[in-house]
Parts: structure tokens; C-alpha cells; sequence
């Protein structure tokens, strides 16, 4: 396996799949597993209890909605109402998808007659183009009517070039292309602030956001919440959701009323912040304004449950969503199967794999990479690559996150031929290799104590074009701590500032954690003294093996002291 790493080192780590109705096709070696979730909508829940599906309850009817994404700013288009393309329009997206350089597509537009149904047609085009996230294509058009045409370009052109070069973080670009709008006198719209905020949001320009948050006013545009809603999703983002609450409030003083959207993201800020009580809470404020959730907006929240393996509540959503006469669709399904999977229940999230596609939605990568993970967390490997399989078979080509969840369901089990296989099966496939996958197989050996591997592919990172990182690093520093190659570990714990690496609180921990396991309880509290020196404070795994370092009561009670104390001034949130 390592010989097949080091040739590759200049390049260089989802559930059965239905073909008619619900009946499972497999082959006879996976009978048995077949048979398990064959079983009519049973599974034993967290307490140990039989519980069915009510299929009738779960889903009503035999079809799946597919979530739109149009242009939703200054175009006059809503998300799930897409134009039909005409024969013209048709070809001009052929063309211009097929990424030739801006000259080729002005000179090829240069040939078409100045129509209004070429305007039209360009602008169908643009909002397929936005759909696909093709920005460079879009600013090829816009900069074309711009420069070449004999259009008199709209508000509608300026927007959609604001958009582009925001999202590709060119906020110059975006900033230059609103003065342009303006020395036109063509009037800008409250979505041409409103992209222009996500603009500078997107590139953490948070100051000029706010300059022309503040202009809008100038201008006597009313609080709106288009702009206010692209304010929150630009800082979201843009890495600032610790912004987002604030300007939400700021929100309802100004008294704009929030829209779905504004709840939606809400949900899903707090949902992925690991908050789901939270954003119960949020749905409940929603409902309360007679705000309308969408499907968006109840997948948005059984996503948050599912994120702490809250299954059953994750379901009572889903059920909530039918009864409100929504239509689950893949996003929906996919959210409900990882609740199962985090929570351990890995038919759970087949029954509802196969439920899908039995409602005639068709499961889509991610689906099978749920499956194969939900498998894979419960050490059904076989059951994994039995799925993984059958994502083949049915024409879905697995990516890297596909084989690496399947990699981890076999690391888990410490089958290290097996996941040397899957790693050579990767790099036939010609996926890149990456840092993160070349940890996984370091950590695995590490974790069997097969020191050698471990430095082969340490070499095979550090020869190639592999940037190791603080994981790589902290992998080391535990497996040789752990070991007692205390000499080997400190030795790596050096090198970090020569790798221009800062060690996090995992880097400490993993350290003071070598020691503890000795007993050598004035080290550890050096340790932890350089630690704080150093700006890394303490969690609740630092706590852990400073205590286990303890050899008495008295020891005990300083590290609690000292700990509590810390918590307490730095309003950490470690639990002691």
C-alpha cells in the first residue's frame, strides 16, 4: 500500500441502491443483510423498544420535490419557477458552458441580431448560469452588454455582476461595477444594496457592509428585509455568524418584519452551532408571527436534530412537515436518515433510505453516503461496502467523501488491509489523495502501534505535495505519548514552530495526557502553565488528564481549584 502512495506522491487518503418499487437487488453473498432491512418498518429505538414507521404518516404521497434555486434578487424570477429555454438561449448556454475565453463568446453574441428576445434569451441564460454557480460566465455576458452591445443595460445587469464578483470575493470588482451603475443614473434597487452587503460580508469587509447598510437609509429606501436577509447570510458565509443575532434584532427594533428566509437561516445558524434547542425555539417565534415555514425551513430543522442524534424529535418534525401538506423531498429524507445515523441506528436510516425510494424520490449521493456511514458508525462494515457497491452499480460514481466513509467504517475496526485496499482503489479511480485522508491512515496505524507505517506515510506527506497540518501533528504527538515514546513525542512537539504550526488545545492535552498516564503529576502542571502562557485555554479533555495525573486527594483539589477558577474567569464552557 505505502509503495503505491510514494509512486502516487506527486499527485497524492451510501446504502443499497432500489430498482423497482422497494425490493432491495443485491447479490446472494448479501442475502443476509438484505433480510434485516426487509423488515416492515421496524427498529429497536434508543431504549430498547420495537417501534414501527407509519408509513401513511411518513409520507402521503408517491413523489419527491426537487428544491429550486433561481435568481432571487432584481430578475422578476422565484425559486422553483424556472423559464423555459428557448432553441437560442439553448444554444448560447451550450456555448458558453463549454468554458471557451470571454473574446470567443462576445464575438459569438457579436452575430446574433439585437432582439428583445435575445435580451430575454440572456438573461434566461444568466439565471441558469447562476443556478450552476458560474460566475465567470455570468460576468462574461453582463461585461458583453455592457461593453459590446447596443443594450442599454438595466438595474437587472448591474445585479447580476454585483452577485458574481461578490461571490468569487472580488469585492472591488462588485464595488466598481455599483459606481458604474450609478454614473449611468440607472437607479439601483434595495437588491442591488443587498448584494452588495453580501459582497463585502463574503470578503469580511464587515465595516464597508455597514457603510452601505447605512445608505440605503440616505437613499430613503425603508428597512427591508431583502437587504437585512443578505446581510445575515453574507456574514454567515463570510465565517461572522456571531454577527448574525445582532443584526437580527436589529432587525425586528427597525421593526422590519423577518421573512421565512430570515427564520430559515436562523435555524440553520443555530442548528449547526449545535444549538437545536435553540432552533425549536426559532420555529416556535416563526409560527408565532404567522411567518409560513417552508420545506427549506422544516429541513433546516431536522437537520438540527439530526446533528445531535435527536432521531425521534427529528421525526416529529418530518411528520409536522407532512401534515402542514409539504412534500418531503431528498434534502428532507437525507437530513431524517443522518438523525438515525448519528444516533446509532443504522436500519432506522435504512428504512427510511428505502421509504424514499419508494415515494419515488430518488436517493442521490449523498443518500448512499449516509447509508454507508450509518453502517460503518454501528461496524456493519460489510453492510457499508455492500452499499458503497450498489452506488456504483446504479451510475453514481463515489467521490473522495464516499470512500472515506467507507474507509472509516473498516479503520473503525482496525482492518488495516482493508483500508490499505480502499486507499489504492481511490487512487486507481484517480481521486487526488489529501492531508486529511493520509491522517486517517496515520492515526490508524498509530492506533494498532505500527509505528513504521506511521513514518512511511509521514514521509510519503513530507515528500510530496501533502501540506501536514496541526491534526497531522497532533496524531503523532498522542499515538507516541500514549505509547511512551515520550523522547519522539516531544521531538515532534518542537518541530511545530519551524512547520509554522501553533499547537491548540488538542496539541496540549495529547501532551500532558503522555505524562498523566505516567503519573508525573509536576510535569503536567508545567505543562499546563506553558500552556496558558502560550493563549490556549483549557477544555474538558485538559481537565481529564490532569486529574488522572493526580495521586491523591490534596493533588485533586488544587487541579479542580485551578480549573473551576479558569472557567470562571474565562467563561470557558468546561465541564469539570
Amino acid at each position: 500500500m505505502l509503495n503505491s502512495i510514494c509512486r502516487l506522491s506527486h499527485t497524492l487518503i451510501e446504502p443499497r441502491a432500489c430498482m423497482n418499487d422497494s425490493e432491495w437487488k443485491t447479490n446472494d453473498s448479501n442475502s443476509v443483510a438484505l433480510e434485516k432491512f426487509k423488515r416492515d418498518s421496524a427498529y429497536i429505538d434508543k431504549n430498547g423498544k420495537l417501534r414501527n414507521f407509519n408509513h401513511k404518516k411518513v409520507s402521503r404521497k408517491k413523489s419527491g420535490s426537487l428544491r429550486g434555486r433561481g435568481w432571487k434578487y432584481g430578475s422578476g424570477f422565484v425559486d422553483g419557477i424556472f423559464p423555459v429555454l428557448s432553441p437560442a438561449a439553448q444554444e448560447i448556454l451550450d456555448f458558453v458552458e463549454k468554458g471557451v475565453e470571454s473574446e470567443r463568446i462576445w464575438s459569438s453574441l457579436d452575430m446574433f441580431p439585437a432582439t428583445l428576445d435575445l435580451w430575454d434569451d440572456i438573461f434566461t441564460v444568466a439565471v441558469q448560469l447562476r443556478m450552476k454557480k458560474k460566475w465567470d460566465s455570468i460576468i462574461s455576458i453582463c461585461r458583453w452588454i455592457l461593453l459590446r452591445s447596443s443594450y442599454k443595460p438595466d438595474v437587472i445587469c448591474y445585479n447580476l455582476l454585483i452577485d458574481a464578483f461578490g461571490q468569487k470575493l472580488q469585492y472591488k470588482e462588485a464595488e466598481s461595477t455599483y459606481l458604474q451603475l450609478l454614473e449611468t443614473r440607472c437607479i439601483p434597487t434595495e437588491d442591488t444594496y443587498a448584494l452588495l452587503i453580501k459582497a463585502y460580508c463574503l470578503s469580511g469587509l464587515l465595516e464597508k457592509a455597514e457603510a452601505v447598510f447605512a445608505e440605503t437609509r440616505s437613499y430613503g429606501l425603508p428597512s427591508s428585509a431583502v437587504v437585512y436577509n443578505a446581510y445575515m447570510n453574507g456574514l454567515m458565509k463570510g465565517g461572522n455568524s456571531n454577527k448574525v443575532e445582532e443584526i437580527f434584532q436589529r432587525m425586528k427594533r427597525d421593526a422590519c418584519k423577518p421573512t421565512t428566509e430570515t427564520y430559515t437561516m436562523l435555524i440553520n445558524l443555530y442548528g449547526k452551532a449545535g444549538k437545536a434547542f435553540m432552533a425549536l425555539k426559532m420555529f416556535h417565534e416563526m409560527m408565532n408571527q404567522k411567518c409560513k415555514p417552508n420545506i427549506c425551513t422544516y429541513t433546516a430543522l431536522v437537520n438540527a436534530f439530526a446533528r445531535e442524534g435527536l432521531c425521534e424529535k427529528a421525526e416529529e418534525v418530518f411528520e409536522q412537515m407532512q401534515e402542514a401538506g409539504l412534500e418531503p423531498d431528498v434534502y428532507t429524507y437525507n437530513a431524517l436518515m443522518e438523525s438515525y445515523s448519528r444516533a446509532g441506528y443504522p436500519y432506522g436510516a435504512a428504512e427510511i433510505f428505502s421509504l424514499m425510494q419508494h415515494m419515488g424520490c430518488e436517493p442521490d449521493r449523498a443518500s448512499y453516503n449516509i447509508l454507508v456511514d450509518a453502517y460503518g458508525r454501528a461496524g456493519l462494515q460489510d453492510d457499508a461496502e455492500a452499499v458503497f457497491e450498489d452506488m456504483k452499480r446504479v451510475g453514481i460514481t463515489p467521490t473522495m467523501k464516499s470512500h472515506m466513509v467507507l474507509l472509516s467504517a473498516y479503520s473503525k475496526m482496525g482492518s488495516v488491509n482493508k483500508c490499505e485496499e480502499i486507499l489504492n482503489q481511490m487512487c486507481k479511480s484517480g481521486l487526488k489523495l489529501d492531508t486529511y485522508v493520509l491522517n486517517s491512515m496515520l492515526n490508524l496505524y498509530g492506533r494498532l502501534g505500527q509505528f513504521g507505517k506511521m513514518e512511511e506515510v509521514l514521509t510519503v506527506m513530507e515528500k510530496g505535495s501533502y501540506a501536514a497540518d496541526i491534526s497531522t501533528y497532533n496524531i503523532l504527538i498522542n499515538r507516541y505519548g500514549q505509547a511512551g515514546f515520550i523522547e519522539r513525542m516531544e521531538e515532534f512537539f518542537q518541530l511545530l514552530p519551524s512547520k509554522g504550526l501553533k499547537p491548540d488545545v488538542v496539541t496540549w492535552t495529547s501532551r500532558i495526557g503522555a505524562y498523566s498516564k505516567k503519573k508525573l503529576y509536576l510535569r503536567c502542571l508545567v505543562i499546563f502553565e506553558e500552556m496558558i502562557d502560550a493563549g490556549c485555554y483549557p477544555d474538558g479533555g485538559t481537565a481529564k488528564v490532569l486529574l488522572a495525573a493526580c495521586s491523591n486527594e490534596d493533588q485533586k483539589e488544587q487541579v479542580t481549584t485551578v480549573i473551576r477558577t479558569m472557567h470562571k474567569d474565562m467563561k470557558t464552557e468546561l465541564p469539570v
